[in-house]
Order: structure tokens, then C-alpha cells, then sequence
């Protein structure tokens, strides 16, 4: 079984009376005692099903067209032989002073194959702003006044 424990992801690679082993994601071995269990919460990601939608965050510029990003995820997705085939999805979760937070949804047949197709989406999602897409990368803005100065705020503790 897959799991979340102490913050750390890994299977389940032993049980005994009084201790398990989970071998970590990066082949760690993390022994803890069973009453480690019984005592505190731990995630379990397979107590029925392996399959997982993975997440992946984008930071966007206002202007990003959302649409034309929801169609590259779809077909990053489609053409990624790590997808299940199942969940694909493209969402506005969140927006800053500065940027779009952007949430890419896929799914995939277990935890690691769902970290593996995150990573892919992040990269893929990366490059097509940068190399097709530009203006949905995050940019910082200077307001100009009419003799074409920048406009601050006044630093703390100047009048206004």
C-alpha cells in the first residue's frame, strides 16, 4: 500500500508484531513502530484502488488564455502514455496581486506514475508558455504617469 507518513511517500514494505518498514519514494527505509499507527493519522492512497489525479500548479500572468492552456494540457495528456485515460482537467484556483494560480488535473494508475505525469505536465505546460505562449508567463507591471516615470507607492512613513 501506498503511503503518506511523516510527511514522507512510500509503500508499505513490511509488517511485524512491532514494527513496519515503508521504503520511501527515494529508496529510503523509514521503520516505525506499529503503535505509530494505531496512534496517529496516516494517509493511505490504495485501501481500494491504486489510481490517483495528480496535481500540478501553474503560476499565470492575467492575459494567459485559459483556453488554449486547458487544450495543451488535454493533449499533453492524451499523448502521455502515463495517463489512465480518465481525468483531465484545467482550473483557475486562485489569483494574487501578481499572478493566476492555474490547477492541471490528470490521473493515472498508481501514486508514482501520478508524480511521474505531474512532473511531465509541469514541463510540457513550461515550455509551451515559453515557446508558444509567452504572454501567459508571469510579468511585473510599472504604472507610468504622463511624463512616462514609473508611479510608486509612497514608502512607509512618507506623507501622501
Amino acid at each position: 500500500d501506498a503511503v503518506i507518513v511523516e510527511g514522507e511517500w512510500g509503500r508499505v514494505e513490511e509488517i511485524t508484531s512491532t514494527y513496519v518498514v515503508v521504503k520511501l519514494w527515494d529508496w529510503r527505509r523509514m521503520v516505525l513502530p506499529l503503535t505509530y499507527f494505531i496512534q496517529k493519522p496516516f494517509q493511505n492512497w490504495t485501501r481500494d484502488d491504486s489510481r490517483l489525479i495528480g496535481v500540478a500548479f501553474l503560476y499565470v500572468d492575467y492575459e494567459a488564455p485559459i483556453d488554449r492552456l486547458r487544450v495543451k494540457l488535454e493533449s499533453i495528456a492524451h499523448a502521455s502514455p502515463l495517463w489512465d485515460g480518465d481525468v483531465v482537467a484545467l482550473q483557475v484556483t486562485d489569483i494574487t496581486d501578481r499572478v493566476a494560480q492555474v490547477r492541471c488535473l490528470t490521473s493515472a494508475r498508481n501514486a508514482s506514475v501520478a508524480f511521474d505525469l505531474r512532473c511531465e505536465v509541469r514541463e510540457k505546460m513550461l515550455a509551451f508558455m515559453r515557446d508558444e505562449c509567452p504572454q501567459a508567463l508571469p510579468r511585473d507591471r510599472v504604472d507610468l504617469d504622463r511624463n512616462g516615470r514609473g508611479i510608486l507607492p509612497p514608502l512607509h512613513g512618507e506623507g501622501g
